[in-house]
């Protein structure tokens, strides 16, 4: 739980006037919703062609292989620049790489058939060798099948024997792309070359076992021009850079059981993680030297860790790194004392990268980001921005031991990744609020389980669906719930050791809320105690069969927190006496809503009037989102839910703000079409908190946009080109989707289909901006719906982040079947995919 402070209070107090004026302006607009949602005119919802093609029916490689290591070669035909010389032809850029691997593996079952995975290389010259006897295997055949299954098939003239070992040797050339998959080029000044591999591109640079269960030791060379750089996951030696990623196995062991199990018995990298190249890139470096104190030890290579932190030279000149660099040896050195497992890399770099179609990626010992993800200017950057840093290096250190070093079986358990580096990822910056996202997208009917069947999960679109606020954030809370459970003694004892005692009883709660989607609500009458539980959805006509084991922990005004399993539609412990509340969950350590008989709710917000720290700040925050949400699940009374806010003009916490305003826009967003919509505008009534707070420059910058006109966009526009500064630009980005005016905001999209003008990992957030913009909605959807077959290719947006105004209620109106409607829209064709920056 985050601890109050000034900080805290002092943006608190900036919501005051904001949040006052739209409750009231919302009263008012309650009265003139039916009317006037009849006058809404719906956007015709987009239609899509089914494909009649059978799916193949295996996906997965057959499991008669284990790879045990990689030699990979690889040459980026890159130029750094292109010089334009007068009256001589500049050169083309070249966008190709070659190269050659060698992987060795060994047989576990005779076959006469190699498979692995192989997508838009061109590989050639195939040569198998028995590594026990050094004798040459004769191929017959190769062909690589570039359906959904990738596979590069190579057939042999002798069947290799089980226990035997061989090796594979392949030539291969491919192209480097634009899109930000496989190994991809950005510019930057001059050409950078980078790779991002999860989950399923390392197939696009070389052959491999691309699964993630088929861990193996990379050795990776790359060929580079002397005047550029290559940076690898390990070090680097001699002229030719040669990046060796052998992990160091320590005999601190088990780590990652899950239900007794362990998941992966080594520690070597699978391939969505490999020691991959970034060359031909113009960047400096800050060191931050001894990440640990200066301490003498005679056989110890921990002593000191060699850490790099790169990016445009400029950025490092202006200090810009300095933040990310003296807080990384910190976090790791709360893991390595957390998890009592050290580092296993010897080095730990760092990059910001100018383009990355994610927030971060883990790679083991070369962590890549997006500038705003590891850039901090000061004077510039929001101590919020501050936060999200911290967070993101945190999640991504988490990694090094959750996902690298212990990784799931397959990606139906990809929550075991994120969800632990989400969760972890908190404590380590002592903070930890992530319930709402996850409660967002896991109430709509399109929601998943976070460890679905591994049928589920084959295809490659329903890998990269798992990357989502389930997974995430999800996963974190039933972590957190899991912690507060077993007592946060045990439960980290328990991804320490392997220890089978109490694990049965575990996995009986767990796998009600790890195998099913969705999340429940219990309801409780403390007059007579009675307390039952139902799956919570927006769409309350819905039926839900599931069930939870729940546990709750309970306090009143006259009793301390106590833990209560809900097995009963009764108990006594929920019964409260005259004049006393009962509030569950406390905390909000449980991952599920709860609803109260409207005496409770009455005396609940007494408690908060008169004196608001009996009621713990989590639960201030969350009291207010139930209430929001239960009203718009229609299972209590909209006024019930305005009056859970009546606290807040003596709440100076953070927290119970930042739920109000974030639910209250839900009703702007329902609203926006009335008459009365106007009095929510708070800046427009020049309300003092719009006066500038340098934590504040965002709302500062977009209601000068949205007030002005072509001339004021216009001066945004240039502000946004000319800026070198990441966090002045992300801002400028998000305030020029602010304008009113219909023609700049079509202008700006446009721009999206540009990527000089809107580089291609901020498509996705450009758009939502625009869409988050009353006057955009329409438009940004008519835009995707023009462009589908673009964006669906392209942008990565985040999945679930457009549901807000894609499903609401004026999206429905007119249209004979609005539940189906709302089901349509759930779709997960219709989601925008991941965008991540770890929230």
């Amino acid at each position: 739980m985050a601890k109050e402070s000034g900080i805290s209070k002092i943006l608190a107090g900036t919501f005051v006037f904001l949040t006052i004026s739209v409750i009231a302006g919302i009263v008012t607009m309650i009265i003139f919703y039916k009317t006037e949602i009849a006058l809404m005119d719906p956007t015709p919802r987009p239609m899509f062609t089914s494909s009649t093609t059978s799916l193949p029916p295996v996906i997965r490689l057959p499991k008669n292989l284990v790879p045990q290591s990689y030699q990979v070669f690889l040459q980026p035909h890159l130029y750094t620049r292109i010089i334009e010389v007068v009256n001589v032809t500049s050169p083309n850029q070249t966008m190709l790489f070659t190269g050659n691997s060698t992987v060795t593996f060994h047989c576990v079952q005779g076959t006469s058939v190699v498979y692995l995975h192989s997508r838009n290389l061109d590989v050639s010259g195939p040569v198998v060798m028995n590594k026990d006897t050094n004798e040459r295997i004769g191929v017959s055949s190769m062909k690589n099948e570039e359906d959904t299954r990738n596979f590069l098939e190579i057939q042999l003239n002798a069947a290799l024997e089980a226990g035997g070992n061989y090796s594979l040797f392949l030539a291969f050339n491919g192209e480097i792309t634009e899109n930000l998959n496989g190994v991809f080029v950005t510019v930057l000044g001059k050409f950078l070359a980078a790779t991002n591999l999860e989950p399923a591109d390392a197939r696009t640079v070389f052959p491999c076992f691309d699964e993630p269960e088929m861990k193996a030791v990379f050795h990776v060379t790359i060929i580079h021009r002397r005047d550029t750089v290559a940076l690898g996951n390990a070090d680097m030696r001699g002229e030719i850079r040669t990046i060796y990623c052998h992990a160091h196995v320590s005999s601190k062991r088990p780590l990652g059981q899950y239900n007794g199990n362990p998941r992966i018995k080594d520690v070597l990298p699978y391939t969505g993680l490999p020691c991959l190249p970034l060359s031909q890139i113009p960047i400096s470096s800050t060191t931050s030297g001894n990440m640990w104190e200066n301490v003498l030890c005679a056989l110890c290579y921990r002593c000191v860790l060699p850490t790099q932190t790169y990016a445009r030279p400029d950025a490092i000149a202006a200090g810009h790194a300095k933040y990310a660099a003296n807080i990384t040896g910190k976090i790791l050195k709360f893991y390595e004392n957390y998890f009592g497992i050290n580092y296993e890399q010897k080095t730990l770099d760092q990059i910001a990268l100018p383009d990355l179609g994610v927030g971060a990626m883990e790679n083991w010992g070369l962590i890549t980001y997006q500038e705003g993800g590891l850039l901090y200017e000061d004077g510039v950057s929001s101590l919020l921005h501050k936060e999200v840093i911290a967070t993101l290096i945190a999640h991504e250190l988490a990694h090094q031991w959750f996902g690298n070093l212990v990784t799931m079986k397959w990606w139906n358990d990809i929550w075991l990744n994120e969800g632990f580096a989400t969760y972890l990822s908190f404590f380590a910056v002592a903070h930890m609020d992530n319930l709402h996202a996850a409660f967002e997208v896991d109430a709509l009917a399109s929601s998943h389980p976070l460890s679905p069947p591994q049928e589920d999960v084959q295809m490659t679109f329903e890998i990269e669906d798992m990357f989502d606020a389930i997974t995430y954030c999800k996963g974190a809370a039933v972590l957190r719930m899991l912690t507060d459970i077993v007592t946060e003694r045990v439960f980290t004892h328990g991804i320490k050791v392997n220890e089978d005692g109490g694990h049965t009883t575990v996995a009986k709660v767990m796998n009600t809320w790890t195998k099913q989607m969705g999340y429940p609500v219990i309801t409780i009458n403390t007059t007579n105690g009675e307390v039952y539980q139902k799956q919570f959805l927006f769409n309350d006509s819905s039926e839900s069969s599931l069930w939870w084991y729940i546990p709750i922990r309970v306090m009143s005004n006259a009793a301390e927190p106590s833990l209560v399993w809900l097995e009963s539609s009764d108990t006594n412990e929920f019964i409260a006496k005259s004049g006393e509340w009962i509030l569950a969950n406390v905390n909000c350590a449980g991952y599920y809503r709860v609803n109260y008989n409207r005496e409770n709710w009455e005396r609940l917000s007494t408690q908060l009037e008169t004196d608001p720290h009996r009621i713990p700040l989590m639960n201030r925050g969350q009291l207010v989102d139930d209430a929001f949400n239960l009203a718009r699940a229609k299972l209590i009374e909209v006024t019930l839910a305005l009056n859970s806010t009546r606290f807040l003009q003596n709440e100076r916490a953070l927290l119970p703000w930042e739920s109000t305003v974030r639910n209250l826009e839900y009703f702007v967003l329902m609203f926006d079409r009335s008459e009365v919509y106007g009095p929510m505008q708070a800046c427009g009534m020049k309300a003092s908190f719009c006066l500038i707070h340098p934590n504040l420059r965002s709302v500062i910058y977009c209601q000068a946009v949205a007030a002005g006109g072509a001339k004021e966009w216009e001066f945004a526009w240039d502000k946004f080109q000319s800026s070198i500064d990441t966090s002045e630009k992300d801002q400028l980005r998000e305030a020029l989707s602010c304008t009113k005016k219909i023609w700049l905001l079509n202008r700006y999209l446009k721009y999206t289909l540009n990527p000089e003008k809107i580089r291609l990992m901020d498509v996705g957030s450009t758009i939502l901006s625009i869409a988050d913009n009353v006057a955009g909605q329409a438009l940004a959807w008519n835009f995707i719906r023009a462009h589908w077959e673009y964006g669906f290719h392209q942008y990565e947006l985040e999945k679930g982040n457009m549901y807000s105004w894609f499903t609401s209620e004026h999206m429905l109106v007119r249209v004979e079947k609005p539940t189906q409607w709302q089901l349509d829209c759930e779709l997960k064709y219709y989601w925008f995919k991941t965008y991540l920056l770890l929230n």
